[in-house]
């Protein structure tokens, strides 16, 4: 696998390092001693799956709070999204600063998300499915957000929002 830190502290896009032939290839997505060297959480309990049906559909930005906080890598198994996180650590030097990569079934890379941070993105594509490894159990009572389009963060979007929920669209402005 190949790391690159993003400007993000703890954030890093994951690709495949992929040995080929006349089959096609082979390559490991995930090792949680590898993880671990570089100093990402390598503790996977939960996977879940996102399907989205419609291009234009955006689903953030969401994190866990304390006391169960959640790292999670993503990847996408079909389609494509422009994958975002937002930096909620208040001790981070990038504090409120966010980072957005385009992940795709074609390029095959992932994203980590460590704890801190909000998470989301904005499918690229119809019938795009996210793939997501958790390493924390799901806490709705600690189920937290931040609204996509919050002037404290000044995401910039590569499309039309055509689909979001009621929940991602009301949550309230950010104060820090």
């Amino acid at each position: 696998m190949i790391f690159t830190r993003t400007k993000l502290a703890g954030v890093v896009q994951v690709d495949l390092s992929s040995h080929g032939d006349e089959r096609g290839f082979f390559a490991r997505s995930w090792c949680a001693r590898e993880f671990a060297a570089e100093g990402l959480n390598a503790t996977t309990v939960q996977c879940n799956v996102s399907f989205n049906a419609t291009k234009g559909t955006l689903r953030g930005m969401h994190y866990q709070d304390a006391p169960h906080p959640e790292a999670k890598l993503v990847r996408v198994t079909q389609g494509a999204i422009f994958d975002v996180a937002i930096d909620l650590r208040p001790d981070s030097p990038t504090f409120t600063q966010w980072v957005g990569t385009i992940l795709s079934a074609e390029n095959r890379r992932a994203l980590f998300v460590p704890e801190g941070c909000a998470h989301g993105f904005l499918t690229l594509a119809d019938n795009s499915e996210v793939f997501y490894q958790m390493s924390e159990f799901y806490h709705p009572e600690l189920s937290r957000g931040v609204r996509y389009n919050d002037p404290a963060f000044r995401i910039e979007w590569p499309g039309t929002i055509e689909v979001i929920s009621e929940r991602d669209n009301t949550y309230p402005g950010f104060k820090h």
